[in-house]
């Protein structure tokens, strides 16, 4: 159904002559907009019950404690001030209001510098009731703004805030609107990486069905959910680390799959210019590998591979980068002292060859030069032809001739490297067909899969999985 889209006085107006809402604003750093949009457009009486700012960071150590790491505009320091200001809120009012619903919004933000030497970006936060007298629940985001100018990253900051706010008493029953509605009045002004909702009301919600939505809709190419299926951010785990991102489809994670993350890794650890104690490993499902056969993306379908990863301890990216470039540009804003890509060899070839015959025209090294930065590394993971007896390795990748001294320099610099040490014996082990066989109820796919998933596809009758007579 379709949902009718409200400007943001609208929504701040229909929340404000809301008799039963009522809540306190708190406000750090760039965000000092959305308090103001709910007093302007009249009735706010019957809304806010306190509005503040601790712009000055001894007030607002005093107030909400001492962040060691230093850092105000961060995730814990968004959930001290919705502690601190929801314990207030509540002790102070639940007793003189007993039939109204509270809520805290608070947020810590960082608009672009004087000097244009930072990003736009923050952490806002709703604590809310749906029913009087309740156990509260959290939303809680991360954004980045994309205006070139302070004062348009603050109004951005104001309208998101309306909607987070509008969103919780409004669409809390239905996620899909939930999260498509934040970007009303800011589309491709801002970018929001994590989305993460929990509390009494949501506990049948599953946040990495929420990562895929945030995808889906536009609001990232980029989500992140951790093995327990909470969404996490990278600027929390991932600063200054080395990374190896595993793409494939995982429909359903096989013998070899699990070959391919154990070696790749072990290799990318032993590389002299990675630090081993700093790197991490991730999965990455991207909207084109979960397009299933009528080329839509089935939701079951999604959760049952985010399940099979998430009980292999896996960390897992959901992105809409066709390529990988995409997902280079938004990892460079954390630094990552090394990258590694692990790529099968015939998505590798086929790579290779879309971008030959896409930039035949001069632009060729430009696209190259783009992916081939100087701190990632392709690791190339060997697959067997479709005879099922010749092995395709990076020696001898199947690409179009005009490309062929482009790809040699590459390997020759150490940009592209053969993934090593692998089980050959394995690789007659098509993921495709033990879906078929999982969906079609055939026998000895088990054998196929590791033990422990094989488990849970059977209990939780995943990939269409039904016991055979």
């Amino acid at each position: 159904m379709n949902r009718k889209i409200l400007d943001t006085d609208q929504k701040a107006l229909e929340i404000n002559l809301d008799e039963q809402i009522y809540g306190t604003f708190a406000e750090i750093g760039a965000g000092q907009e959305v308090a103001r949009i709910f007093f302007k457009v009249g009735a706010a009486a019957g809304t806010i019950a306190k509005t503040m700012s601790a712009y000055d960071k001894t007030f607002s150590d005093r107030i909400y404690g001492i962040e060691e790491s230093g850092r105000y505009v961060c995730e814990s320091r968004l959930y001290k001030m919705l502690d601190h200001e929801y314990g207030l809120l509540h002790t102070r009012l639940q007793t003189q209001k007993p039939n109204n619903l509270f809520f805290v919004f608070a947020d810590t933000v960082a608009a672009l510098n004087y000097n244009r030497t930072n990003i736009g970006q923050g952490w806002l936060g709703v604590r809310f009731q749906l029913h009087p007298n309740s156990e509260p629940n959290d939303f809680v985001l991360h954004v980045k703004m994309l205006d070139n100018n302070p004062q348009l990253q603050q109004s951005a900051i104001g309208i998101l805030g309306v909607n987070m706010i509008y969103a919780c008493f409004k669409h809390h029953d239905d996620i899909n609107a939930l999260v498509s509605s934040l970007q009303d009045g800011i589309r491709d002004r801002v970018i929001i990486d994590l989305i993460r909702l929990s509390g009494p009301d949501f506990k049948s919600i599953d946040n990495r069905l929420i990562s895929l939505k945030m995808v889906q809709n536009g609001l990232t190419d980029v989500a992140m959910f951790g093995p327990d299926g909470q969404g996490i951010h990278p600027s929390e785990f991932l600063y200054k680390k080395s990374l190896m991102v595993v793409r494939g489809h995982f429909r359903p994670p096989t013998l070899v799959t699990n070959d391919v993350f154990r070696i790749s890794f072990d290799q990318f650890r032993d590389d002299p210019d990675v630090d081993a104690d700093k790197a991490e490993l991730m999965a990455e499902l991207t909207l084109d590998y979960l397009k299933v056969e009528d080329g839509e993306i089935d939701d079951a379908d999604f959760l049952a591979r985010a399940e099979m990863l998430c009980a292999s301890g896996r960390k897992v990216i959901v992105s809409d980068c066709s390529n990988h470039i995409s997902l280079i540009k938004y990892l460079s804003d954390y630094k990552i002292s090394h990258l590694g890509i692990v790529i099968g060899v015939r998505e590798l070839s086929e790579l290779i060859t879309n971008k030959y015959y896409q930039h035949k025209d001069g632009m060729l090294l430009t696209e190259f030069g783009q992916l081939f930065v100087n701190n990632m590394r392709v690791y190339a993971y060997p697959a067997l032809a479709n005879d099922l007896k010749h092995l395709i390795t990076l020696d001898n990748l199947p690409i179009p001739e005009g490309i062929e001294f482009l790809v040699k320099f590459l390997i020759g610099n150490g940009l592209m490297v053969p993934v090593r040490n692998y089980q050959e014996d394995i690789l007659t082990i098509i993921p495709h067909n033990i879906y078929q066989m999982i969906k079609n109820s055939e026998r000895g796919w088990e054998k196929y899969v590791p033990g422990y998933l094989a488990d849970i596809i059977k209990r939780k009758q995943l990939f269409g999985y039904v016991s055979p007579l």
